[in-house]
């Protein structure tokens, strides 16, 4: 069973007690895609938010996810028919669950979105895995035009260095919104630096 006392320390001792009895009901379940039609992680993982509280449901969704070992159908199934805060909860458990590239149009739904935390929650490990150059660098330029912090961006500084397309993009957002009489996001000169040293340093 995972051990929510270094996962969650701070959750409250009900919610604990609830939690550790959920996380061991899903492990002992079947398989996701076997047995009951609704199975009893997506159901734990529906009552995640009563029973730990906002604060902490984020957390306990993704230790249920992993317990329940689901894979990158179900995931899909929680992700398509949930509320923001269980689609975060689906990208964050990425990384530990899927570990090809099929996962990838949740993470492409995600950065289509206004949601800023949903955004912020898509590019982690998982997506600096498995975005394409193309989409990735896209991800980057929504974050500084929604507000993003770029330090959301896992693996930033190692995969935007020395990226030339993305240097020029950057620049070229930059030159925008300076005609358009628009402040320069801080966070594009980090990047900048990142993808081109000289240019960050001129800019």
């Amino acid at each position: 069973m995972t051990d929510t006392r270094t996962t969650a320390p701070e959750l409250p001792a009900a919610a604990r007690d609830w939690l550790d009895r959920a996380l061991t009901e899903v492990a002992a379940a079947p398989p996701p895609g076997t047995g009951a039609a609704l199975p009893v992680w997506e159901r734990r993982f529906a009552e995640a938010g009563r029973r730990c509280g906002p604060p902490h449901a984020e957390a306990a969704r993704v230790l249920l996810l992993r317990a329940a070992r689901a894979d990158t159908t179900a995931l899909a199934r929680v992700y398509r028919h949930g509320s923001g805060p269980e689609r975060r909860a689906v990208l964050e458990a990425l990384p530990h669950l899927v570990a090809d590239d099929s996962a990838v149009p949740l993470v492409e739904d995600a950065l289509r979105a206004n949601d800023t935390a949903l955004i912020a929650a898509a590019l982690g490990p998982y997506a600096a895995r498995h975005l394409d150059p193309h989409t990735w660098r896209h991800a980057v330029l929504k974050c500084l035009f929604t507000g993003v912090p770029v330090s959301a961006v896992h693996g930033l500084p190692d995969r935007a260095r020395g990226d030339g397309e993305l240097a020029r993009m950057l620049a070229d957002f930059a030159a925008e919104r300076t005609a358009a009489g628009r402040a320069v996001p801080a966070d594009l000169r980090q990047v900048l630096e990142y993808a081109a040293p000289t240019l960050g340093e001129e800019s």
